[in-house]
């Protein structure tokens, strides 16, 4: 059931199947945007939210870096969502359509709060966009170009060549002229694009399609 207060409400239920009803009402009243904020942590309103993805709702989902390998974030970017991820996310939320904001009920009360009070809204919406401009887009793996996932720039040549001899990120940022975050989030990207789990294996994939052996030579 949803219990309100003013601007404020709970959704709360005896069971799992209360709750996702409430939320999923909810959801289906989004009519241009729903933001997804994640630490990474199991969270349920957060999975019923991605299961809802769906055409003409512009879906923004943010977790952490080290989400970004996990098979269920490339699904959700193949369902037409927008996905990024930065080193650390400090909160979940959900903001739908920039008029509420839902979080997690504290320990004590299942379900989950429902805001709608217009200095919540700001402020959620504020760190969203903040952590969202500085964080690394995740790119579909199925959705890419065999011939462009194949191509690398002269500069992520140069990066992968730098870091595979031992640079650390700061000296390869002084040496390429780029910040420490934008090595980092280059590098995100190519092991995204080597299916790669690890910088090891990203570096083996590598040399394994010639990509360091082709800056080598």
């Amino acid at each position: 059931m949803t219990v309100q207060t003013g601007q404020l409400s709970l959704v709360t239920g005896a069971g799992p199947g209360s709750d996702r009803a409430g939320l999923g009402e909810l959801l289906a009243e989004a009519t241009g945007e729903v933001l997804v904020m994640s630490t990474g942590t199991d969270t349920a309103f957060q999975r019923i939210a991605l299961a809802n993805v769906r055409p003409g709702v512009r879906h923004k989902v943010l977790f952490p870096d080290s989400a970004r390998m996990s098979g269920a974030l490339n699904r959700i970017s193949r369902a037409g969502a927008e996905v990024r991820t930065d080193a650390e996310v400090p909160m979940d939320a959900l903001v739908i359509d920039r008029t509420s904001v839902v979080l997690p009920a504290d320990g004590r009360q299942a379900g989950s709060a429902v805001f709608r009070l217009p200095g919540v809204v700001t402020a959620t919406v504020g760190l969203f966009e903040r952590i969202w401009q500085a964080a690394a887009p995740l790119v579909p793996l199925d959705l890419q170009e065999p011939e462009n996932a194949s191509i690398l720039s002269c500069r992520e040549q140069e990066l992968l060549t730098l870091l595979f001899s031992g640079t650390t990120d700061e000296s390869a940022a002084a040496r390429l002229g780029i910040s420490v975050r934008t090595v980092r989030r280059m590098v995100a990207d190519i092991m995204n694009r080597l299916g790669a789990r690890s910088r090891f294996q990203a570096g083996a994939k590598a040399v394994d399609r010639g990509w360091l052996m082709a800056k080598a030579g």
